[in-house]
C-alpha cells in the first residue's frame, strides 16, 4: 500500500468538499420536485388558481420542529358548492406532503389547523379541491431560524 502524503490527503479532502457541495442543490431540487409532483397528483395535472385559500402561518418560525399552520377556504359549503379537500405541502422538506384535510357540506366551514415540522426556510403551499372540479391555492414563505438568530 503506497504511503499517503499530506498533499494527497488535502487533495482528497478538497475533492470530498466539492462532491458534498454539489449534492446540496440536487437534494433541494428533489424536495421541490416532490412538492410539485404531490400537487400535480392532487389536481390531476390541473393548474390551481390563486385565491379563495388563506394560509395562517408565522413569517418567522424560531423552532422548525413545531410550526403552526392554519388553512381556510372561502366557500359557502352548500351541497352544490363546497370544498372537498385541502392539500398542504412544504417544498423544502425531505417529504413534501404535510397534511390533507377532507370536508363535506356538513362541515359548515372549510377550516383546519395543525402543527408541522419545517426542515429549513421554505414555501408552504395549500391547494383546495372544490366540488365543481376547480382548484385554488395559496402560498406562504416561512423563515425557519435557529434559536431566533436568523437562518
Amino acid at each position: 500500500m503506497p504511503e499517503l502524503s499530506r498533499r494527497h490527503i488535502l487533495g482528497m479532502g478538497a475533492g470530498a468538499l466539492v462532491v458534498s457541495s454539489l449534492s446540496i442543490p440536487f437534494s433541494a431540487l428533489a424536495a421541490n420536485t416532490m412538492a410539485t409532483d404531490a400537487i400535480m397528483k392532487f389536481t390531476g395535472g390541473a393548474k390551481p388558481k390563486d385565491g379563495l385559500v388563506t394560509l395562517d402561518m408565522p413569517e418567522i418560525a424560531e423552532n422548525g420542529n413545531t410550526v403552526p399552520v392554519g388553512v381556510s377556504v372561502d366557500s359557502p359549503m352548500t351541497a352544490d358548492n363546497y370544498v372537498k379537500s385541502v392539500l398542504v405541502v412544504a417544498d423544502g422538506n425531505p417529504s413534501a406532503g404535510v397534511a390533507t384535510f377532507h370536508f363535506s357540506p356538513m362541515s359548515g366551514a372549510a377550516e383546519a389547523s395543525t402543527r408541522m415540522r419545517l426542515a429549513k426556510t421554505q414555501n408552504v403551499i395549500a391547494v383546495a379541491a372544490m366540488s365543481d372540479g376547480s382548484f385554488h391555492s395559496a402560498q406562504s414563505v416561512v423563515k425557519v431560524t435557529i434559536g431566533g438568530c436568523g437562518g
